[in-house]
């Protein structure tokens, strides 16, 4: 009997080997780059070689057959280079101008979008939902599917004051990433604890370390080890839920959208930014989640409309300021938008303590 094929423990792999040729032999040395239209990156090499980069949207989460669709496209259009980027776009490279019109037309006929580049609304990085997370709220990859068949425009066209970078997650506990609008779920209310499986499934231990609020303990139920928790201290984070599915967090009408806008990664300009939250207790309203659309689609119009050019999202709102965006935008402030937590020393004003 054969050995199990055990992992490559090698870090990430070298890129050079399925680079195209003429990227590998201008690695570091390109002159300039534009872009002739949206979806289409240009680089020329001081050397005077040229590529053409034809970006289109995916839905990420591929079946086999529509991935051998893409790689029978690279292979009649693009020589059989093919990349995707970290928004699950993927990207093919040709060296001749007079092959990129053909390789749009066929990306089209195939129902793949090209954009994606310069100012526009980017497809949007997501979790993995249902398919592969223990404690998702939702399924993130079905929010941006619907999220982006509304976008459509705004993939293809570069009408935006600058870059539009999305994210969603399935909680906020886990992959809630930073980005112009974050859309996340969150659970409103603590888990409700099915005491009399907990004994036989959950190493009530872990658990209990697993709470970052120390706000489960053991108990007694019935006369059977268990777990209760504490609900003033409870965050309804989901933590207990993976090592203790008897914990159920999950809940059709208590599991909420959140969206959150202002962050970026990039250095351009200004710092990274972390996003603030604009709008809660958004209905989780499956297959097409409409109210979390409207909200979006919202604040991108203002945002459009107001903003100067090459301003992101939160620089937008730096410049005009917190009450205008709620006044603009028509979104309520509630409550829950201050930041009134006590530990935030670097946002409050609210010790003598000398801060780092």
């Amino acid at each position: 009997m054969s050995a199990p094929r055990m992992p490559d423990e090698c870090g990430v792999p070298d890129p050079f080997p399925y680079m195209h040729p003429t990227m590998k032999e201008n690695f570091g040395d390109w002159k300039y780059h534009d872009r002739p239209r949206p979806g289409v990156l240009h680089h020329v090499a001081n050397g005077g070689d040229q590529i053409w980069t034809v970006r289109a949207g995916t839905q990420r989460q591929m079946d086999l057959y529509t991935i051998r669709k893409l790689c029978d496209i690279a292979d009649e259009f693009a020589d059989g280079f093919v990349r995707f980027t970290i928004r699950s776009n993927i990207e093919y490279m040709v060296t001749d101008e007079s092959r990129v019109q053909p390789l749009i037309d066929k990306l089209g006929e195939e129902g793949f979008p090209v954009g994606g580049t310069g100012n526009s609304v980017s497809m949007i990085s997501h979790t993995q939902g249902w398919l592969h997370c223990d404690i998702p709220g939702t399924d993130a990859s079905g929010a941006v599917k619907a999220l982006m068949d509304e976008l459509y425009d705004e993939f293809t066209k570069e009408e935006m004051p600058n870059r539009v970078r999305m994210t969603t997650s399935c909680c906020q506990i886990n992959c809630g990433g930073q980005g112009d609008i974050a859309i996340n779920i969150q659970h409103t209310k603590p888990p409700k604890i099915n005491h009399d499986l907990v004994a036989n499934v959950c190493e009530r231990p872990t658990v209990v370390a697993r709470c970052p609020v120390a706000a489960i303990r053991p108990a007694l139920v019935n006369g059977k080890p268990s777990l209760e928790i504490d609900e003033k201290k409870c965050v309804c984070c989901g933590a207990c839920f993976p090592p203790c599915p008897p914990m159920q967090i999950n809940d059709p009408e208590h599991s909420k959208f959140a969206i959150w806008i202002g962050g970026k990664n990039s250095n351009a300009r200004t710092k990274p930014t972390f996003h603030k939250l604009v709008a809660a207790g958004i209905p989780n309203n499956p297959p097409r989640w409409p109210e979390v659309a409207e909200v979006v689609k919202n604040i991108l119009s203002v945002y459009k409309e107001d903003a100067k050019d090459y301003e992101r999202i939160g620089e937008w709102v730096d410049r005009i300021g917190w009450s205008r965006f709620f006044e603009k935008t028509g979104l309520p402030f509630t409550k829950y938008h201050i930041d009134n937590w006590r530990g935030a020393r670097t946002s409050l004003n609210a010790s003598a303590h000398i801060r780092f």
